[in-house]
């Protein structure tokens, strides 16, 4: 049964549309970086590919079962959702990273083993710049708490901590030396100190075998872990005085988190002296970024699972006033002081100096977990476009001739019909390319050749619902109602049938995305949206549209309708029929 009148609402529905229209383009310039150009993937404006190498403590060949969980870690990392167009594959002992564009810092970053532990603070921070004579001459006194936060107050209440207020920084170095670890050591006297153990290795003789890139890494992280995770104070004072914060580190996510740890702060102006792990970053459930309004700067927040959680909350109520590091790939990123017991189930934060994108992305590679390897990246390499703008000028044109094709023949076929089909179809590529934009900004999509076939081919589809709409309606005509009586029934067959065909297409588009990898996911991707942009712009435009033209007289008159054919069919079955019943 053909709904009433009443229950016809086109100016809402069109109303509706607009304000999503203008909602989107407001999104698009008003915010983030407030550019209208889609992102382009690799094959269209091209990229940058940067090598990993993997390194294993004992200088073995890494498995292939580790290299390939590695490139799934990369890949969930750097795609997300699978649709920022990127390449990860293995090559050899190697993983080669290829993103698009120039920014060789995010390439880099991927190749972060991200192995998170919070230790705690048993010495510093010391400035990573003093020498041997500045940091003795700031011995502190004796009877004094060498461990003791050098800017809390002990008779100021404690004040809990919670993911919304977390735990305060550190102060800056200030030169205060590490603690002995047994109180009856002397401190290192001026002059008595012995040469300070480095991490370079021992020069091998004249005539051995180089070593290659495996056993030297192996070499590099067995003497950094001879000093810097021993458990001698004075090596490990000595260990602090050699360590360079700016080069790179032998270490980085190999350390021994049952061993202490002297490391540098992730800016490198401090060094710090740590415990053994409290919890480990694999006990993290999930990750978060965000900017606290209050502290006016941007966090990492964590969830940890039960077992962390219970741990975590049973070690800030005992150590209230001490300070905990958070220690990603073997460096300090925060190192607040603990100013209340957080409870079981709670979310802690990660503090620092974060930009927004900084943040985002220490999150999203805490939250995917620690790679099963640690590698050492290559310089950057520009990778030119694969394809290049003349095969998107291409793709575009071949899609732009097919576009008028389709809407030619609406023109004269369905004449007034065709013209909301044009309509429809241009807000239908007006709301597309708006979300096209603001998925580039937001979850890293890329536009490459695969996603905008996939975008025709779902425009295509709308034009085919536009079509099962019209031949409805002239079925209706057909049956010897007028154009006015045969739009809501026509729209009532018609729009289960549109219904049924884009679930269909959806589901084929899921089931593609869920199981494909590389640019045919973002073909899936995009063939996806349309279907759903296409049920969107059929129920909120061109049904309004039609519906508010059948009420028109000009517009309902054959000559403007291009239904005068079939409404001479239908008087000639009614003579028919009339005749048949005269007979």
């Amino acid at each position: 049964m053909a709904p009433s009148n009443g229950s016809v609402h086109p100016a809402r529905a069109l109303t509706l549309f607009g304000v999503i229209l203008v909602a989107l383009y407001a999104l698009v310039f008003f915010t983030g970086d407030k550019s209208p150009a889609p992102k382009l993937g690799i094959d269209l404006q091209g990229g940058t590919r940067v090598t990993l190498t993997a390194r294993t403590p004992d200088g073995s060949t890494p498995s292939r079962e580790s290299l390939s969980q590695a490139q799934q870690i990369i890949e969930t990392r750097v795609n997300g959702l699978g649709v920022s167009g990127s390449e990860v594959v293995v090559d050899g002992d190697n993983l080669v990273i290829t993103v698009p564009g120039d920014d060789s810092a995010q390439a880099k970053t991927l190749g972060q083993t991200a192995r998170l532990y919070i230790r705690p603070v048993i010495g510093g921070p010391i400035d990573s710049s003093m020498t041997a004579d500045q940091l003795t001459e700031q011995t502190p006194p004796e009877g004094t708490d060498p461990l003791a936060p050098e800017d809390t107050d002990p008779a100021a209440p404690a004040q809990p901590e919670t993911a919304e207020q977390p735990a305060n920084d550190a102060p800056e170095p200030q030169g205060r030396p590490f603690p002995a670890q047994d109180p009856t050591d002397p401190p290192v006297e001026p002059g008595t100190e012995t040469a300070p153990p480095t991490d370079e290795p021992a020069p091998a003789p004249e005539d051995s075998e180089p070593l290659t890139q495996q056993e030297q890494a192996a070499v590099d992280i067995a003497a950094a872990m001879a000093t810097r995770q021993s458990d001698d104070p004075m090596v490990q004072q000595e260990a602090a005085l050699a360590l360079d914060c700016s080069a790179p580190d032998p270490l980085a996510g190999n350390d021994d988190p049952a061993l202490p740890l002297v490391a540098c702060s992730t800016d490198g102006t401090a060094i710090y002296l740590l415990g053994p792990s409290i919890i480990d970053g694999q006990q993290i459930d999930d990750a978060t970024s965000g900017f606290n309004s209050q502290q006016s700067r941007y966090e990492v927040s964590l969830t940890f699972d039960n077992e962390g959680s219970n741990t975590w909350a049973q070690y800030t109520a005992a150590n209230i006033g001490s300070q905990a590091a958070f220690v990603l790939d073997s460096k300090v990123v925060s190192a607040p002081v603990i100013q209340g017991a957080t409870p079981a189930g709670s979310a802690t934060s990660i503090t620092g100096q974060f930009t927004n994108t900084q943040a985002t992305e220490l999150a999203n590679t805490l939250k995917y977990g620690s790679l099963p390897l640690s590698f050492v990246a290559s310089e950057a390499q520009t990778v030119s476009a694969t394809l290049g703008f003349a095969s998107l000028e291409a793709g575009l044109i071949a899609g732009a001739v097919g576009l008028v094709l389709v809407l030619l023949f609406c023109l004269v076929y369905y004449r007034m019909l065709g013209l909301l089909t044009a309509l429809s179809l241009v807000l239908a590529g007006l709301a597309v390319y708006a979300i096209m934009v603001l998925l580039g900004r937001y979850i890293g999509y890329t536009l490459d050749l695969a996603g905008i076939a996939g975008l025709i081919i779902g425009i295509g589809m709308t034009a085919d619902s536009f079509v099962v709409f019209f031949e409805r309606i002239k079925d209706e005509i057909r049956e010897g109602r007028s154009f006015r009586s045969a739009v809501p029934r026509g729209w009532a067959r018609a729009r289960r049938t549109i219904l049924s065909g884009n679930a269909v297409s959806f589901i084929a588009a899921a089931v593609l995305y869920v199981l494909a990898v590389g640019q045919v996911r973002g073909f899936a991707f995009t063939l996806g949206l349309t279907t759903i942009l296409d049920v969107v712009v059929v129920f909120l435009v061109t049904w309004p549209l039609v519906h508010l033209a059948s009420r028109s007289k000009t517009w309902s008159k054959p000559s403007m309708n291009g239904l005068g054919a079939i409404q001479e069919v239908a008087r000639e079955r009614q003579l028919a029929a009339a005749a048949a019943k005269e007979a």
